[in-house]
């Protein structure tokens, strides 16, 4: 059974930094799509980095370009975010998708089929 789980989220003051971790299992994450996704409260879901495959091409949404760093580590089949420069409007619940043909298309929330739980990310002082 195909299964991705969160960990990592937490409460951080602007400026601070997080790391979340996303586990896959049932699949083996080289060959997929992997994005993480954000939805804040009110608000729709939104991708904000995503890795098309293993070695394949990255991609930011413009609010996170510079900040936050996606990679993977084939040998733990997981997937990161390194989130620094935290700011109030990064508090969303993050959730990781994965996806084995959205390919570029993976900042799309429509284009990704397994989904995480999530795990909340709160930024404040």
């Amino acid at each position: 059974q195909l299964q991705l789980v969160e960990s990592g989220g937490g409460l951080v003051q602007p400026g601070g930094s997080l790391r979340l971790s996303c586990a896959a299992s049932g699949f083996t994450l080289d060959s997929y799509a992997i994005g993480w996704f954000r939805q804040a409260p009110g608000k729709e879901r939104e991708g904000v980095s995503c890795s098309s495959s293993s070695g394949g091409k990255m991609y930011y949404a413009d609010s996170v370009k510079g900040r936050f760093t996606i990679s993977r580590d084939t040998a733990k089949n997981t997937v990161y975010l390194q989130m620094n420069s935290l700011k109030p409007e990064d508090t969303a619940v993050y959730y990781c998708a994965a996806d084995p043909s959205a390919f570029r298309l993976c900042l799309l929330s429509g284009a990704m089929n397994y989904w995480g739980k999530g795990t909340l990310v709160t930024v404040s002082s």
